[in-house]
């Protein structure tokens, strides 16, 4: 494997440039203030512009009286349907439910078992990866950034699909289909890829079967030995149900809707759906909550008194500790406010089985975290609006009781989310048909002339 070398010159030049960076790019936070900018297109009482309708999904945590935001239990629906009930009974009857959601998200209805069985045949036909394009994809030019790889792997796509530009539903939900099938496959591979190549381990690369389930067969793809019990796979078809959807506000989904009125073409959309999942912010903040949770272990002496837990979570919050961001990871949502039913449902199945992965522990800790650091957030920002964890508070710790390695946390997101970002793209296709064009107010000075170069200090 080969690296680039770093450019030595291109490196100190733009070090020296660092002051002019900064001096060019740096706009005064009153301006914001006083144009009334919604940054990150919140309003001041922390609620979202409004900046479309969907069908789709549902993010409820707060209800508005008189112009103000109220504090409830959150709830989450999919096509009108809570996800309590959709995920307690795939539970009750011992079913796999992912695929029914993938199903009832994109076409806007729960299947019968034939629906539910052709398009599980779908799938499975879909699986088989397109000739050549793990060679010429996945082999060349491997990535360490498995988010990286399944974007690009996504792009690639384009060039084995026979009618890509077409953006008639038809066509758009064939490629919805082939999408929700194929990105298990890209990330595992990509990973056993980038773990032979970078991490110098053997070499497995296992293919799907048919017969079984997103869960199974991503469980079954990403271990040497392909075993897995079916308590491993139930628990990950939730994880998968519970990130299938978040209505049209999130950013990735946005990004999704954004891009889609555009015209531009389904891989190129998804794509970028995926990059926005990324960012520690949104998808990458369940492997930054585990990043924490390690240092925390490290770190404190005594885990079981909570004094010293606190102590330190106080010099993560004041950005002494930890990676230095003040945060506290898997605290917080834009939308929720007394609870995040995801975060409710995968804790709840967590405690349940974190003793069968010899885990309790662990979950107790966590916990702990929770309750000392919510506590320690409304006391330093003296902020006593109702704040929950969110989803990622428990998400990283139920990949691990899988067995799943951290980097693989946030590309199982987005093999979830895809089936979201596909409906939200249909709906976008079909009722929107305006491209999405906000306006930036310019607050440079005005009237600066051109200095010959010979006359620039």
């Amino acid at each position: 494997m080969q690296y680039i070398e770093k450019d030595t010159f291109a490196e100190n030049y733009v070090k020296n440039l660092n002051r002019d960076i900064r001096t060019s790019y740096t706009i005064d936070p009153n301006q914001f203030r006083s144009l009334n900018v919604k940054r990150g297109l919140r309003n001041t009482d922390g609620t979202g512009v409004l900046a479309g309708v969907t069908n789709i999904g549902s993010v409820q945590g707060y209800m508005m009286l008189d112009g103000d935001p109220i504090p409830m239990p959150g709830r989450l629906y999919y096509r009108g349907i809570e996800i309590n009930e959709l995920v307690n009974n795939h539970v009750q009857r011992h079913m796999f439910g992912f695929e029914e959601v993938c199903y009832l998200l994109l076409l806007g209805k729960l299947p019968t078992q034939k629906e539910l069985d052709e398009f599980r045949e779908a799938l499975a036909e879909a699986r088989h990866m397109p000739d050549g394009y793990n060679d010429s994809v996945l082999f060349k030019a491997p990535n360490k950034s498995i988010m990286n790889k399944l974007a690009s792997g996504v792009m690639a796509l384009y060039s084995y699909d026979a009618d890509p530009e077409n953006v008639s539903p038809e066509n758009v939900l064939r490629q919805s289909i082939q999408l929700i099938a194929r990105l298990p496959i890209i990330m595992s591979n990509a990973y056993n890829v980038k773990r032979h190549l970078f991490d110098r381990d053997s070499l497995y690369l296992h293919v799907p079967m048919d017969e079984l389930t997103i869960a199974e067969n991503l469980l079954r793809m990403l271990r040497d030995d392909k075993k897995y019990s079916d308590d491993e796979a139930h628990l990950l078809d939730i994880c998968l149900t519970l990130h299938a959807e978040h209505g049209g506000g999130n950013n990735s989904t946005f990004t999704c809707r954004a891009l889609t009125s555009t015209g531009t073409d389904t891989y190129a959309t998804i794509c970028g759906a995926i990059n926005a999942l990324k960012g520690p912010l949104h998808g990458g903040a369940n492997a930054k909550t585990m990043q924490m949770f390690d240092d925390i272990k490290e770190n404190v002496s005594n885990l079981s008194d909570d004094g010293a837990l606190t102590d330190y979570l106080k010099r993560i919050l004041d950005g002494t500790a930890g990676d230095m961001s003040g945060k506290i990871y898997g605290l917080g949502h834009a939308v929720y406010t007394e609870s995040d039913p995801r975060e409710l449902l995968l804790k709840k199945y967590a405690r349940e089985l974190s003793p069968r992965f010899a885990m309790d522990d662990d979950f107790a800790l966590m916990e702990r975290i929770e309750r000392i650091g919510l506590q320690l957030v409304a006391e330093k920002h003296k902020d006593h609006r109702t704040m929950c964890a969110n989803i990622d508070m428990y998400s990283g710790l139920v990949y691990r009781m899988l067995g799943i390695p951290d980097e693989m946390f946030t590309p199982l997101f987005a093999v979830a989310r895809v089936s979201g970002w596909c409906a939200h793209r249909l709906e976008e296709l079909i009722s929107g048909g305006k491209l999405m064009r906000p306006g930036y107010k310019a607050v440079m000075p005005k009237g600066a002339h051109y200095i010959p170069i010979e006359e620039r200090n």
